[in-house]
């Protein structure tokens, strides 16, 4: 049925790759350049958030930084990645981020992270939210 013309593909007949796939997409829906969005994991266990990112192909020393403020933890990473043999030369970059709200009860100094085998791993124990109870005096007069 190769005349079938509910079997035709966009883009001269191929497959498009996934950047020419996502450009037709209305601008709401895209990602501004160079702006990628990390895949994460989040879970609470035994009163330790975890937070799991997936960067494949970074140095955590150079290439992620990892920030708080104000209660929201961001991972901020870049990669710069070439490949070269004698007749093909590939390269893939990009600029990812991704921010979080921690639960409340997180003290910042408390927060730890590891990378291992493209896995970044950002833990904090979670304490105590509740305040004690405290009286207010009442004043007479203005």
């Amino acid at each position: 049925m190769a005349g079938d013309p509910r079997r035709r593909f966009p883009f001269g007949g191929r497959w498009p790759s996934l950047p020419d796939f996502f450009e037709d997409f209305p601008a709401e829906f895209r990602m501004p350049h160079g702006e990628h969005v990390i895949r994460i994991e989040e879970s609470e266990t035994d009163g330790v958030y975890q937070l799991k990112a997936e960067l494949p192909g970074v140095d955590p020393d150079k290439d992620i930084t990892i920030s708080i403020d104000d209660g929201v933890l961001t991972v901020q990473a870049e990669r710069t990645e070439e490949t070269k043999d004698k007749q093909h030369s590939e390269f893939r970059y990009g600029s990812f981020s991704r921010s979080v709200r921690l639960p409340a009860g997180v003290r910042d100094e408390d927060v730890t992270a590891s990378y291992d085998q493209g896995v970044l791993t950002v833990r904090a124990p979670v304490g105590e939210v509740a305040r004690p109870a405290r009286r207010i005096e009442i004043t007479r007069g203005s």
